[in-house]
């Protein structure tokens, strides 16, 4: 069983026990997350797609870690002119650990 949800404008395909990485999310570390806007449900091979959403579906998850991406690092160059500007930038995520999917 799986489900397709979407949060901070991604969508994830998520099944009971997968630890995924997404957009920040408000919370603490163990603090129960429940995501209701799930897109799709496969369940013993019998698909449900919603339109947009699936009414009455969720998926339940437990908040692991509150942390900082690498940096990545944004250059601007025009040459000739002498101007350059260099720029580092950690994106913040929320680790999430899925624990049930209710359909």
């Amino acid at each position: 069983m799986y489900a397709v949800i979407a949060t901070g404008g991604k969508q994830y395909r998520v099944s009971e026990g997968d630890v995924i990485f997404v957009e920040k999310l408000p919370g603490e570390v163990d603090d129960a997350l429940v995501f209701t806007d799930v897109l799709t449900v496969v369940q013993d091979g019998e698909l449900q797609v919603g339109a947009p959403f699936i009414e009455g579906a969720k998926v339940t998850g437990k908040v692991v870690k509150q942390g900082k991406d690498k940096k990545i690092l944004v250059f601007k160059y025009k040459s000739k002119a002498n101007y350059r500007r260099k720029q580092g930038h950690r994106q913040p995520y929320t680790k999430v650990s899925i624990e049930k999917i209710e359909a």
